[in-house]
């Protein structure tokens, strides 16, 4: 799965410097050069990054009725800062990351690649990846109990479990990643169970080595669909 921006620009050298860099960051690119037509098509569609040009005439109209007309909390206002005459305050704009023209490329890839791992960062903390696969539930007394793990995320995992074992007493779970030799563990604690023996598990406490090499496993994940 790819991210997608939006640039709203009439520059097209600037444009084309954008569209190489977006491009080489895995995301991508359409080109509206009219603000009026990029915010239709952003009420009927979903784009992570928007990058506008805020030399461009309509800007600040723009900025307006986007943030009231489509708020979108995955939608991420990337503005070029241009001459005097077209520059608007950033809190206006609802944007997060600025930079100057004439584009600096180095600053461009510095910039969109921090907007990028941001707007990713945001949708692996809520992607789960369905899978099946054995995991180890300790309780009290190190008492185990085998299941399956269903899906897996940032956050915690879900697991069907056999028969004969508390749910709510359940403190820690140990697992390995599919198609890795990466075993994890990590304390948790069970937010919810159901009568067939599905638990939704919370994480509490995982090494940063081990948050960080789940992290990149579901990202693995996400883009391979």
């Amino acid at each position: 799965m790819t991210l997608s921006s939006m640039v709203v620009s009439r520059d097209w050298q600037e444009v084309s410097v954008l569209e190489c860099i977006l491009g080489g960051l895995h995301m991508d690119v359409a080109v509206e050069s009219e603000p009026q037509r990029a915010l239709a098509r952003l009420t009927k569609s979903k784009v992570d990054a928007l990058i506008v040009d805020c030399d461009l005439n309509g800007t600040g109209q723009f900025f307006r009725e986007l943030q009231r007309e489509a708020p979108r909390a995955s939608t991420v206002p990337l503005v070029i800062m241009g001459g005097p005459h077209g520059k608007h305050d950033m809190e206006g704009t609802g944007a997060m990351f600025a930079f100057d023209k004439p584009i600096s490329v180095e600053q461009a890839v510095r910039t969109l690649s921090a907007a990028r791992n941001m707007i990713l960062d945001g949708r692996l903390r809520y992607h789960r990846a369905g899978l099946e696969a054995p995991v180890t539930l300790t309780g009290p007394h190190q008492k185990r109990a085998g299941g399956k793990l269903i899906n897996l995320s940032q956050g915690g995992l879900q697991v069907r479990m056999e028969n004969g074992f508390d749910a709510s007493e359940a403190s820690r779970v140990a697992f390995a990643l599919p198609g890795t030799k990466c075993g994890m563990k990590a304390e948790v604690e069970v937010a919810w169970s159901d009568n067939r023996g599905n638990l939704g598990i919370r994480f509490l406490n995982m090494t940063s080595e081990m948050k960080h090499t789940l992290r990149v496993w579901l990202a693995q994940q996400y883009f391979a669909h």
